[in-house]
């Protein structure tokens, strides 16, 4: 079995105005709350138990009657610290899909994931650029590096790219853990020491990407599940009034479909 986390405690500052009396997973997007789009994909992937992990405006998404975990340092964390705030859901009894509340994606995406055979995985966009073209002007500006070895796994990921060259597909924001591994995703978060630095930050604020660089140099190796398009990251305005506008035209398809429209 697998069960699946959805981190979607934070403010969404960049999503504002959409997000002053809202949490980010709650802004719409094609006429549908993000969150209620990643419940359709996990269901249609054959994931029915989901725990959120709540912050701002917790009470919107416990007003759903989702099982929750609340993060109350959410304005002073990072997503890191979000997730181990439903630690007791890595606790080894099944395998897990980890998800940022900000994305919308279709359900083959989370198949390929809970296919990987390896014990820690992530969702790599080999055609990331199209999505990119879309929503800045300059790809680099917003992308991040990720580099792959001839074994598959990922060899670097998260830091800020000087070309193309450094890109060989972008993390989604999707991680599988087999069962056996999710306990100690939290054995190496609470070795680690609180003061980092991780990519500068201490380790309330390490970025996720931090983190799988970590387990990539030290602990155990990341497998690069490549996929080709099949999902959307409502990160600002500007990406949402894209997306809203492609979905108005009947375009949003050609890049992703969502499922429940």
């Amino acid at each position: 079995m697998t069960r699946a986390i959805i981190l979607a405690a934070g403010e969404g500052t960049r999503l504002r105005p959409h997000t002053l009396d809202r949490p980010k997973c709650l802004v719409p997007l094609a006429g549908r709350p993000l969150l209620e789009w990643q419940l359709a994909a996990l269901r249609a992937a054959g994931i029915d138990d989901i725990t959120v992990v709540t912050g701002y405006r917790a009470d919107q998404i416990e007003a759903m009657g989702l099982p929750t975990a609340h993060n109350e340092r959410f304005a002073d964390t990072n997503m890191v610290a979000s997730l181990m705030c439903a630690r007791d859901r890595l606790d080894g009894g099944d395998d897990v899909v980890v998800c940022y509340g900000d994305l919308a994606y279709e359900p083959r995406l989370v198949t390929a994931l809970t296919g990987a055979g390896a014990p820690l995985a992530i969702t790599v966009d080999r055609s990331w650029q199209r999505l990119w073209e879309l929503r800045m002007e300059d790809p680099l500006a917003d992308a991040e590096t990720l580099r792959i070895g001839p074994d598959g796994n990922v060899v670097e990921l998260g830091r800020k790219p000087t070309s193309l060259d450094q890109i060989e597909g972008q993390y989604m924001g999707l991680i599988g853990v087999k069962a056996a591994t999710a306990p100690r995703l939290v054995e190496v978060y609470d070795q680690l020491d609180p003061a980092g630095p991780y990519e500068g930050r201490d380790r309330d604020h390490m970025f996720m990407t931090s983190f799988l660089q970590h387990l990539i140099d030290h602990v155990l190796p990341v497998a690069a599940v490549l996929v080709d398009g099949g999902w959307l990251e409502v990160d600002t305005v500007e990406d949402l009034a894209v997306f809203d506008d492609l979905h108005a035209r009947g375009l949003l398809d050609r890049y992703c479909a969502l499922v429940g429209g």
